[in-house]
C-alpha cells in the first residue's frame, strides 16, 4: 500500500526526465526551468522511494530463502540488517511526502515589538533580538537592520531586520505570536517579578511576482525622523510612511537619511506585510490546513514564556518545558526548541495526510 503511494513519484521522475531530454525544451526556456525545479523538488524522495522499494524487495527475496539448507544462515544476516532498516526509511519519506511551505526557503523579515509592560518590554525586544542574532549567527545566515525605535529607558519600541539565508523562514516562522518575559527589572526595589511581553512577526520577503501593489493603492506621508540619527535628524523631512489603502496596512521607515531609500525599505515591508495578509487570509478560509501549523502564527497568540527566575523556558503550543533559560538566551541555542516544534508540526501533517 505505502508502496502504491510512492510509484506516482518515480513516474513523474522519470517522465520530467523525458522531458528535459527532448529537443524541443532547450527553445523553452520558462518550461526547461519550471521542470528542473520540479524534478528537483522530489528528487530527494524519489531517491528514497527507490530505496525503500529495493529493500522490501531484498526482504521478500530473503524470507523466501530462510528455509535453504544452503543460502539460509546468509539470508538470515541480510534479514537481520534490512528489516530494522525499513521504517526509518519510511519514517523519512513520510516527511518527505509533506506538501513543503512554498515560503519555507525564503528570507524573512523579522520583526519585533514592545507591548505590556512599559520600559521592561522595550528592553526584552533587545534581549530577545540579541538571542537571535547569535541564532542567526551560528546558521551562518546574514541580518539587515531596516529600522529600529529606541525606548525611553532602553531596549527597542520596535525592531524590523532582514534574515538572508537558506532556509531562515522554515526556522524562524515558529517564533510568530506573543513572548511574554517574568522577571525582576532593575528598577524593581522590592525583588517583585513583573510580567511584560513583546509582540514577534516572522514574514516572508516576496518579489514582485507574488505580490502586486498598484501604484494609485499607496498613499505615501514624508515626515521628520525621530530619535537617534545624526545631524540631519528633525531637519528634514526624509521619513516615509506608506499605506496600502485597500488593507490599510502600514509601513514606516526613518533610519536612512535618503527620503528615497527609506521608501524603497517601507515599500519592501509593505509588499511583505500585505503578502501576509493574503496568507492568514487563505489559512482562515481553510481550518483543516491551520490545525497543521504549530499555532495559527497569529501575533495575539501567547506561544511562550521566558520565566527568569526559575531559569525556566515554556513553549505553550506543545507543552515543552526547559530549565535553561540562560543558554537559550546567552548562546542563541534556539534549536532547542525549534526542531521539537519542526518534529510536532511534521508529525501532526503526517497524521492528517494519512501516511
Amino acid at each position: 500500500m505505502f508502496q502504491e503511494k510512492l510509484q506516482p513519484f518515480i513516474d513523474r521522475y522519470e517522465e520530467i526526465n523525458t522531458l528535459l531530454s527532448s529537443p524541443d525544451i532547450s527553445t523553452d526556456i520558462k518550461r526547461m526551468t519550471e521542470l528542473s525545479k520540479e524534478q528537483s523538488s522530489i528528487s530527494t524522495l524519489v531517491e528514497k522511494a527507490r530505496e525503500y522499494i529495493h529493500t522490501t524487495e531484498s526482504i521478500a527475496e530473503n524470507r523466501e530463502l530462510i528455509g535453504d539448507d544452503e543460502l539460509g544462515d546468509l539470508a538470515k544476516e541480510e534479514l537481520s540488517e534490512l528489516e530494522p532498516r525499513l521504517p526509518a526509511i519510511e519514517d523519512e519519506i513520510k516527511v518527505l511526502m509533506i506538501p513543503r511551505d512554498p515560503n519555507d526557503d525564503k528570507n524573512n523579515y523579522l520583526e519585533l515589538r514592545a507591548g505590556a509592560g512599559g520600559d521592561e518590554s522595550a528592553l526584552f525586544v533587545e534581549d530577545l533580538f540579541k538571542m537571535y542574532l547569535r541564532f542567526i549567527e551560528k546558521m551562518s545566515w546574514k541580518i539587515e537592520i531596516i529600522s529600529s525605535s529606541e525606548g525611553t529607558a532602553g531596549g527597542y519600541k520596535e525592531m524590523i531586520a532582514l534574515v538572508k539565508g537558506d532556509g531562515a523562514y522554515s526556522q524562524l516562522k515558529y517564533e510568530a505570536g506573543v513572548h511574554r518575559v517574568q522577571r525582576v527589572p532593575d528598577t524593581e526595589t522590592q525583588g517583585r517579578v513583573h510580567t511584560s511581553a513583546i509582540t514577534v512577526a516572522v514574514i516572508p520577503e516576496v518579489d514582485d511576482v507574488e505580490v502586486d501593489i498598484k501604484p494609485n493603492d499607496i498613499k505615501m506621508d514624508v515626515y521628520r525622523s525621530s530619535g537617534c540619527g545624526g545631524q540631519s535628524v528633525n531637519t528634514t523631512d526624509s521619513a516615509v510612511r506608506l499605506t496600502h489603502i485597500p488593507t490599510g496596512i502600514v509601513a514606516a521607515i526613518q533610519d536612512e537619511k535618503s527620503q528615497h531609500k527609506n521608501r524603497d525599505k517601507a515599500m519592501k515591508v509593505l509588499k511583505a506585510r500585505v503578502y501576509e495578509a493574503q496568507m492568514q487570509a487563505q489559512l482562515d478560509e481553510t481550518s483543516a490546513e491551520r490545525k497543521l501549523q504549530v499555532g495559527s502564527g497569529d501575533r495575539s497568540e501567547k506561544i511562550r514564556t521566558y520565566n527568569y527566575p526559575q531559569n525556566r523556558i515554556t513553549d505553550h503550543r506543545i507543552g515543552l518545558t526547559l530549565y535553561s533559560l540562560d543558554g537559550i538566551m546567552n548562546n542563541g541555542s534556539l534549536e532547542m526548541i525549534v526542531e521539537p516544534l519542526t518534529a510536532h508540526s511534521q508529525a501532526e501533517a503526517i497524521k492528517a495526510a494519512g501516511l
